[in-house]
């Protein structure tokens, strides 16, 4: 069967026909890899991704925090380049701009779309680098499925989780909750996490259907320092908050959607000090929100096309104060609000049996810093044989943050939006009965009016002087080499004429998956090489090879027992420096489905 994804033009579309690059990890993945972030495996799966950790379980927020995603280059910490969204909405912190990365939790996934590349034309600011898109879970099928999961391990690490999904005649729901803490590896490192997630759905025909959801996450995070700069008392407490309501329609020749989404933060952080110094007199406190509207309607016009056509309202800031500890007094900090519109148009037109043509422009309008115009084009060559040729040229461009404008030295109000070009090629090919897949993907990117941090008048200051020029190669390719192997595996090298942190030269995954009777079993081996801790005073990288396996058995038809295993050669590395990974540890439980 042909995949189809919805992110690459916000309607279900078979990939060959789309010019862009769209990874996709599907719920039997996700659910193997027993992990309750979406991000690990991300990281093994998609070429060109990658995401910074700094211990076994949560990633935190300011100082110290990790959790940033690059891909290709472009992202980094914190990741205002790269868009994350949930069923198409976007998700980022409305003051910082940029994700709450322990948010994003497996459970509320059915499957999670990676478009490599600029996706600025349908989702506008942020998407400069790519979108990772988290598809959010369904029930197909009428009748009631539960499920709990419950594993425990190193370090005090316990992982829960609940869910429940019914489908009645028109009626569908999803109800998922979890609960994961840990202690950490290092002293002071502890983490704790409560979420849920719950959504519900009615079709009113087969052609119109209604559906709301709901998400809250909250996360206590202690942050121990560096190695060589250890730090007291620096904890995080943060609750995020995510609702949307849609209303779609699905006709043979025409389908679209209109939604409101609401998000929102609560942050309170206590910035802590080092051996020796004294307590904070005052902490940290931030509310944040956006809310918005999508529409978008497509439409087939004649034998072979499609035209989609879309509006984007969204309103998003917060305030941020300091709390004096001995009076309770409320210092302030900033209060912004900025709104953003935007409408797009993407055509798509198939030439005969071989050849699809795309061509998409956005006029986006941000309250402070003006228009931007976005185009892309590309084209899709299908060949014999099962084989696909495409090419793409697209821009993508970033606002600047509220952070970056008016929050903390060296904010600058004057900033202009970060802008980019990429240009793709990519060609893949389906063998031996459709068992045997191998894609290969070229890329340059040129970018300028990245925002850097330069000394003006001997103070620093956020200034649009920095360039960007990235090109790379990314290689992936299975094979369902008998029904009960499937092996798969993916590369990436980059090169970056201006290094960023959290983006490896060379990045290789290959693993294995083996089933027969009630057992299962996965394997795989992860190899980075030149990944940049730091290029400022001075460049540092890390080479390091993760070696993981999983192994399930089946008790009965709805009692499963698992294990898995990591980092097993026990490396010593650090992807945040000064923030050595834990070295090998071990989890087991249960799994229950009825």
């Amino acid at each position: 069967m042909e995949e189809v994804v919805v992110t690459g033009t916000r309607n279900e579309t078979d990939i060959r026909h789309l010019p862009m690059t769209v990874s996709v990890v599907n719920r039997s993945q996700i659910e193997k890899r027993y992990e309750p972030s979406l991000l690990p495996i991300l990281t093994e799966q998609i070429p060109g991704l990658f995401t910074t950790s700094r211990g076994i379980m949560g990633y935190g927020v300011s100082t110290g925090a990790a959790g940033g995603i690059s891909l290709r280059g472009i992202g980094g910490s914190p990741t205002t380049g790269l868009l994350v969204l949930i069923d198409g909405h976007p998700q980022y912190m409305g003051l910082m701009g940029h994700p709450i990365a322990d948010a994003y939790q497996s459970m509320l996934a059915e499957r999670v779309e990676v478009l490599r590349g600029p996706a600025s034309v349908l989702y506008g600011s942020n998407a400069m680098g790519g979108v990772i898109n988290i598809v959010t879970r369904k029930q197909q099928q009428d009748g009631i499925k539960t499920g709990v999961n419950i594993s425990a391990g190193s370090y005090g690490t316990l992982q829960s989780e609940l869910s429940n999904r019914i489908r009645k005649g028109r009626f569908s729901s999803v109800v998922t909750g979890s609960y994961n803490r840990t202690d950490g590896h290092r002293p002071d490192m502890g983490f704790e996490q409560y979420g849920g997630y719950a959504k519900a759905g009615y079709d009113f025909t087969s052609h119109w259907k209604l559906w709301g959801d709901v998400n809250i996450t909250h996360f206590n995070a202690s942050n121990p320092g560096t190695t060589d700069a250890p730090y007291i008392d620096n904890d995080s407490r943060i609750t995020r908050g995510m609702t949307s309501f849609a209303l779609e329609n699905h006709y043979a020749k025409t389908s679209g959607t209109l939604s409101f989404f609401y998000n929102w933060g609560r942050h309170k952080i206590n910035d802590g000090y080092h051996p020796g110094e004294e307590p904070q007199k005052s902490h940290f406190n931030s509310k944040d929100q956006m809310y918005g509207i999508s529409w978008y309607q497509s439409a087939t016009l004649f034998s072979g096309n499609r035209l989609t056509t879309g509006f984007d309202y969204q309103h998003f800031g917060g305030e941020s104060w300091n709390k004096v500890l001995a009076s309770g007094e409320r210092e302030p900090g900033v209060d912004k609000q900025m709104d953003e519109f935007a409408g797009y148009v993407d055509f798509r037109q198939d030439i005969g049996k071989r050849l699809s043509l795309n061509a998409g422009v956005r006029i986006d309008h941000h309250s402070h810093v003006g228009t931007e115009i976005i185009p892309q084009g590309g084209l899709a060559v299908h060949l014999p044989r099962n084989a696909e040729l495409k090419a793409m040229a697209s821009k993508g461009f970033r606002n600047p943050t509220i952070r970056e404008m008016y929050m903390f030295p060296p904010q600058n109000p004057d900033l202009r939006p970060e802008r980019l070009m990429n240009y793709e090629l990519s060609f893949s090919q389906k063998l031996l009965k459709n068992t045997f897949y191998y894609g290969i993907n070229l890329y340059y990117i040129d970018g300028d009016n990245m925002i850097t941090v330069d000394r003006t008048s001997g103070k620093p200051l956020n200034v649009n002087t920095g360039e960007i020029e990235n090109w790379g190669v990314e290689i992936n390719f299975s094979y369902r080499l008998h029904p009960q192997w499937n092996l798969s595996a993916n590369y990436s090298w980059l090169n970056m004429e201006n290094p960023v942190i959290a983006a490896p030269e060379h990045k290789l995954f290959a693993g294995a998956d083996f089933t027969k009777g009630r057992w299962s079993a996965s394997t795989g081996l992860q190899y980075v090489k030149n990944l940049y801790t730091a290029v400022t005073p001075k460049e540092i990288t890390e080479d390091f090879v993760l070696w993981n396996i999983r192994a399930n058995y089946r008790l009965t038809r709805h009692a499963h027992l698992f294990v898995k295993g990591e980092n097993l050669l026990a490396q010593h590395y650090e992807v945040n420096a000064g923030f050595p990974m834990p070295k090998a540890t071990f989890m087991g439980g249960i799994n229950i489905n009825f």
